[in-house]
């Protein structure tokens, strides 16, 4: 899904941000014409999620490492698993470990976050759906990752689709003059989404037509309430505090989605390490 030509500009980031001119540390310590082979392995249990990007890290600093992938974006593993093989320049190989670990570390760690939470909703209707909340530079990448943790994408920016909130609607003048005005230019396949914090703006945003009826910080009563007056007629994204302790009782409430950023902006990196 992430862009293969971003991501490479991305990667001569990372490489040049941790270089510096050189890697002062190989250059007196390793003889230039050594070979290694190294093994990136998983510590701890996780979901994988941008294995191949760090695989890319290693190859794009040397094209003459060879890398090869033992698991795949999406799959669970346990600890003591080996993700991938490099081979080649030594030097090579202990100068571009970190930017590759730092890449794979955040974006497991998001992927094993998204299943966590994705574990809390099974058995009901509810989905979960990540934010616009991601790390500045790294969206499509962390946006991957949610999908390997079992999680849906929302917007991917703000031209993915309408999302009227309070300022949008205090500037039309109403929920219905507001989805009205965007209804008149609006691409036929694309959505229209209002934010609503008290049942009487979920009967307008209704009535108005909305597509996606978002219920923002609600408590559960209202959430349920709301899933009664919409009967079906327009989705129902719940959002706003979201976190571990609280979402079953939110997917009860017979939402359709439930967005939260904790699964990007709060994830822990998992602990994967490179060892001979």
């Amino acid at each position: 899904m992430y862009d293969i030509f971003q991501t490479e500009k991305l990667i001569e980031l990372w490489l040049t941000e941790d270089i510096g001119h050189c890697d002062l540390t190989v250059q007196l310590m390793i003889p230039e014409d050594a070979l290694g082979t190294f093994y990136m392995n998983a510590r701890e249990p996780m979901y994988i999620a941008g294995l191949d990007v760090a695989a890319r890290v290693f190859c794009k600093y040397d094209s003459r490492l060879q890398v090869t992938r033992h698991v795949k974006d999406g799959d669970q593993v346990q600890k003591g698993t080996k993700l991938l093989t490099v081979t080649g320049p030594a030097r090579s190989i202990l100068t571009a470990e970190r930017p590759a670990l730092n890449i794979a570390q955040r974006l497991c760690g998001i992927a094993t976050e998204t299943a966590r939470y994705n574990a809390e909703i099974q058995g009901t209707k509810a989905r979960l759906i990540d934010s616009r909340k991601t790390t500045p530079g790294l969206r499509m990448l962390e946006k991957h990752a949610v999908v390997c943790g079992g999680g849906l994408n929302h917007r991917l920016g703000l031209d993915s689709g309408v999302m009227l909130k309070d300022n949008h609607i205090v500037i039309a003048g109403s929920i219905f003059k507001a989805v009205a005005s965007a209804r008149k230019l609006l691409p036929i396949l694309t959505k229209i989404e209002v934010e609503c914090d008290r049942i009487d703006q979920v009967i307008e945003a209704l009535e108005a037509g909305a597509d996606v009826i978002m219920l923002d910080n609600m408590s559960l009563e209202d959430m349920a309430k709301s899933v009664e007056i919409v009967a079906g007629k327009a989705k129902i994204e719940a959002s706003g505090g979201i976190h571990i302790k609280t979402i079953q009782a939110i997917a009860k409430t017979g939402v359709d989605y439930i967005s939260t950023s904790k699964i990007t902006q709060a994830a822990p990196p998992v602990d994967i390490g490179l060892d001979d």
